[in-house]
């Protein structure tokens, strides 16, 4: 039996999800415009539907996929004699694996779940530098809000540099941030050393930082340019 077929409907497939991939990350940059532009929390949890729906859409996709590869396994092992019908057998282990859906799988979409993230640290970082003063403000009050803004903008330093970051990254494990070139490159000189790398942040215990640990930090990025054109 050739399977020729099957491996380039599967390419096909990938390539769908790449582009639910692109819509989650165009999803994720127009919420964070919203939210800096201090749109009505209503838009704002529209878009959280619309990756909630991505998720959705993704999860069928690796499904389907995963469906198709395990039944196309199965041949290959069993070699039957006849010809299987390939689209019953998939449809069924299709519906088992969607029978086993829940709402929680969307929420643990790693997609989804660097969405929220980033959503919470882009409303942190509105409250400490977008939000207009009030002239009424008592000066206790503002010496408060100056030294948040001292704090958030020691967040902006880079451990490794101990400069302004430009395109900040941040750990998934740790949840520390460091200019993307500075750590990347750290990575790369112990792995031709064969060594792990120990979070450059002070006072950091995680031990074994990897590149697939990091994720840009978009709301932290346009803190400090919002900062900067201030």
């Amino acid at each position: 039996i050739s399977f020729n077929c099957v491996d380039s409907f599967l390419s096909s497939l990938k390539n769908c999800q790449s582009y639910i991939n692109t819509g989650m990350d165009i999803a994720t940059r127009v919420a964070l415009d919203l939210v800096e532009s201090f749109n009505d929390v209503e838009d704002v949890n529209s878009m959280e539907n619309v990756m909630l729906e991505y998720a959705a859409m993704d999860r069928e996709l690796n499904h389907y996929m995963k469906a198709m590869e395990e039944t196309v396994n199965q041949i290959k092992r069993e070699k039957p004699e006849n010809i299987p019908d390939l689209k019953c057998l998939v449809r069924e282990k299709f519906t088992a694996l969607e029978s086993q859906n829940s709402d929680s799988d969307l929420q643990k979409n790693e997609k989804y779940m660097y969405f929220k993230d980033q959503l919470k640290e882009m409303r942190k970082q509105c409250k400490s530098f977008c939000r207009q003063s009030d002239n009424d403000n008592e000066t206790i009050e503002q010496i408060d809000e100056d030294i948040a803004v001292t704090q958030s903008q020691m967040n902006f330093i880079c451990p490794i540099t101990q400069m302004e970051m430009k395109r900040p990254v941040r750990n998934k494990v740790c949840g520390h941030t460091y200019e993307e070139d500075a750590i990347l490159k750290i990575i790369q000189t112990r792995k031709q050393q064969k060594k792990k790398v120990r979070c450059p942040k002070i006072g950091c215990s995680h031990a074994d930082v990897k590149g697939s640990d990091l994720v840009p930090d978009e709301a932290l990025k346009r803190a400090i340019d919002s900062q900067n054109k201030q």
